[in-house]
């Protein structure tokens, strides 16, 4: 009996301590890389490394040829004996030569770029690591594809093929951001993601409306924040790490932390981040006129202009920031898989920047103008199911419940009158989505989706000499949105060579607005819409080989009116204010794009990409009347009235190109080229330039890698707008621009000199360095109204465990 005992325990540790783990790490720091796929056909076996990077390679004992393969990273081929005799331990170098990379956003599930007809940028939590952006935006801006406008420091607007803000989608997770109230002036909503939290984010350009529904009009923005991890024996995982950081063009000080416990079937993430920032510091050489040689500060009950000790601080522009996320997992087997997440985001305080230079009769228009507290919080559960045969393969259901507060805050010069109006959004969202491998060479996506908001909108006007409290006129009508729909994609191999794609989305949506009397006589109470939308994709990527891929897309896109565009009262300028229109109807894009990509041997990858877009029926600012009158008394001044309307056509078409390549002894050199040209129809026929059609910028880096070092020295640069150029409603804002040699705004050109280094000191732990702006330019990002960083010198040290 004792003998049987002994067996049964020194079997499963003879067992053990015959099993053979391999750990795969990157060369490129040395740290273990998960979904690392290894097979061999002699003896036939595959498997897949865990989190550790490791993998049970027993199986391969004698293979004479083991692939080793990750996406972005060089293939390897070796044997068994040849990783017995390195311990057991390989490194794999990273590349981007290649045209395979996975992809989620095109239609919700994880297929490889060369089978999406549509252009996608990755941005890598690698790329993120070593470049330090502050903000989410700014994550966005290092791609060298998205361009960024900033009204204030607390912000980020991001600008994509000649549109912005409601045209844009964000998605966290797969869930909507974009809420009934995102407006058409600049939005600041990308700035409550934490880029510390963010795992992958990806950039789909062109309409993604046939699986995203209304605003996907010129692309997808699409977040995908930390995974909890599952432990792959019997002991838990646990890893986690602490990051800190110091800027100098703006006293940065932020701190993060987050840390996984995992066991087999249960997985914990936590995050936490901390910023606080101080008033941005612009550069020494660029125009005078965005100098900041004054500003208002209030003392003894009374409004001062004071001058500004160093008139290249931008006062006030500090905020500060804070950032929570936890995710639990639950995968009781392989077929089921079960998350939740939560997510909270709050700031402080921030001055809308733009609006403090704003000057009349020679002094500054507002003693203040800030953004209120911009929090947000999501809740979201996910069940992912896995199955053979049936109606699906995977299906995903979402379930998301998003809380929205923002608020605005302005009082102007030497009036005691403060007036506040506070927007609160509840989101309810809900998916279903599927994945259904017909034949080997025939896929199909479709799901459902629901969502509605209701908005709730409040005003009160403060005597902060009196502290005496009234009702004010609210921004918004009381309302609700919502928004139903059914969509599908499918998608064929017609051959190895060629994959062919359609889908098609109908869309309903409703809206009812419930408006206030009480300030202004509107000729109606309340606004009620009830629409729908198809819209539909086809598409096609052509591969001749491994090293050559031509793509053909064909899309619609369009964007139902919201609250914002239906019922908003608000100053869009001095001596102008916009009115509730309930006669508004969904605006449609029409895009057509061509892209080229072509891999030189292993050293030199080169994409172009071309498109024209078409927007009908576009909902547009223009002139209007209210009960016969074209100009009514706002905020004590007689102001033109004006109201969203289908009163445009809009059209944008450019080029966006890449080329990467490998040089020897570890050098790189990439870069990224976009230009764009759009314009739409205005008033009287003629066409204005499109507002937020950049111009043309670029960016290219030339970097090394070596050991424990990684050094990059990159260019930004940006062409001019000149005033003729500028937007119809941008050449009257002359606080914005420079002045040209006929006294008028416009944008000139700049460019940037930038330095990154990072060090490991060990697989744990590592220290990021680098100078911004080395010849401290001033300059200001067109359309922007804040002036970007001067010379700014950045230090980060992150540990890992």
């Amino acid at each position: 009996m004792k003998k049987r005992i002994f067996l049964l325990f020194f079997i499963p540790v003879c067992s053990i301590a015959h099993a053979q783990v391999l750990t795969i790490k990157s060369r490129e720091d040395n740290q273990p890389l998960e979904g690392v796929q290894i097979s061999s056909e002699v003896p036939r076996a595959s498997v897949v490394t865990n989190a550790s990077g490791k993998a049970d390679i027993t199986a391969f004992k004698g293979a004479e040829a083991i692939q080793i393969q990750r996406i972005g990273y060089g293939r390897q081929t070796v044997s068994y004996d040849a990783l017995l005799q390195g311990g057991f331990s390989v490194s794999i170098r990273p590349t981007t030569i290649s045209l395979d990379q996975v992809v989620v956003t095109a239609n919700r599930w994880n297929q490889l770029s060369r089978d999406v007809p549509n252009k996608i940028t990755t941005i890598s939590a690698k790329d993120v690591q070593f470049q330090n952006p502050q903000t989410a935006a700014d994550l966005l801006g290092i791609s060298g594809d998205v361009f960024i406008q900033k009204s204030q420091q607390g912000g980020g607007s991001p600008m994509i093929r000649g549109f912005a803000t409601n045209r844009l989608l964000l998605m966290v997770d797969g869930v909507r951001m974009n809420t009934a109230i995102f407006r058409s002036g600049n939005v600041q909503n990308v700035l409550s993601l934490d880029p510390f939290a963010i795992a992958n984010t990806e950039v789909l350009f062109g309409p993604g409306s046939v699986m995203y529904g209304s605003d996907a009009i010129a692309g997808v923005m699409s977040f995908f924040t930390l995974t909890p991890k599952l432990a792959t024996g019997t002991k838990p995982f646990i890893s986690g790490g602490a990051a800190g950081r110091y800027s100098s063009a703006n006293s940065e000080l932020t701190g993060h932390a987050d840390v996984n416990v995992g066991w087999q079937k249960w997985a914990l993430t936590s995050s936490v981040s901390h910023n606080y920032f101080g008033d941005l510091r612009m550069g020494a050489h660029g125009p005078s006129e965005y100098l900041r040689p004054e500003y208002v500060e209030r003392i003894n009950n009374e409004d001062r202009v004071i001058p500004n000790a160093d008139p290249r601080v931008q006062r006030p522009s500090g905020y500060s920031q804070i950032n929570l996320m936890q995710k639990i997992r639950f995968k009781p087997n392989e077929r089921w898989n079960f998350d939740y997440g939560f997510h909270y985001s709050n700031t402080s305080d921030y001055a809308r920047y733009d609006r403090l230079l704003r000057y009349r009769r020679g002094l500054p228009r507002s003693a203040e103008w800030n953004y209120g507290p911009q929090t947000w919080v999501m809740n979201k559960f996910a069940i992912n199911h896995t199955m053979s045969g049936g109606l699906y393969d995977q299906m995903t259901v979402r379930l998301a419940h998003q809380f929205f507060a923002e608020s605005r805050i302005d009082r102007d010069l030497k009036t005691p009158e403060r007036r506040t109006t506070e927007e609160n959004v509840q989101a309810l969202s809900a998916s279903v989505d599927f994945d259904k491998r017909m034949t080997d060479r025939q896929r199909v996506f479709y799901g459902l989706e629901a969502i509605y908001n209701d908005v709730v909108s409040t005003a009160t006007t403060l005597n902060i000499s009196t502290n005496v409290a009234q009702p004010g006129p609210p921004r918004y009508p009381q309302s609700n949105w919502a928004s139903y729909a059914v969509y599908s994609t499918y998608q064929l191999k017609a051959s190895d060579q060629l994959t062919v794609q359609a889908g098609a989305r109908y869309n309903q949506f409703a809206l009812n607005s419930q408006f206030e009397t009480t300030f202004y006589p509107f000729p109606f109470t309340t606004a009620r819409l009830h629409n729908g939308a198809l819209t539909g994709s086809l598409g096609g990527v052509y591969s001749p080989s491994e090293s050559w891929a031509f793509s053909v897309n064909l899309a619609t896109g369009f964007r139902s009116p919201n609250v914002d565009d239906i019922g908003k009262v608000f100053e869009s300028t001095p001596g102008s204010v916009i009115v509730p229109n309930p006669a508004l109807k969904a605006e449609y894009a029409y895009n057509a794009e061509v892209g080229i990509a072509k891999v030189i041997g292993n050293t030199l990858k080169v994409d172009l990409t071309g498109y024209y877009t078409l927007l009908d029926n576009a909902l547009v600012r223009r002139n209007f009347t209210l009960n016969g009158r074209d100009s009514i008394l706002y905020n004590g001044e007689l102001s033109q009235v004006q109201a969203i309307q289908n009163a445009a056509n809009a059209r944008v078409y450019g080029l966006q190109a890449g080329i990467n390549l490998t040089l020897p002894a570890g050098f790189g050199l990439s870069s990224q080229f976009t230009y764009q040209k759009g314009e739409e129809v205005v008033d009287d026929g003629t066409t204005s330039p499109l507002r937020h059609a950049a111009p043309f910028f670029g960016l290219t880096r030339l970097n090394y890698t070596a050991n424990k070092f990684r050094v990059e020295v990159y260019g930004i640069y940006n062409s001019p707008v000149t005033n003729s150029q500028l937007a119809q409603e941008e050449q009257g804002k002359d606080y914005m621009y420079a002045i040209d040699a006929n006294g008028k705004p416009y944008s000139p050109s700049w460019y940037t000199l930038n330095l990154k280094v990072q060090y490991l000191v060990t697989p744990y732990l590592s220290i990021n360095g680098g100078i911004e702006n080395l010849t401290d330019q001033r300059y200001r990002p067109y359309s922007s109204g804040l002036v970007a960083p001067g010379q700014n010198f950045m230090i980060a040290l992150r540990g890992r465990f």
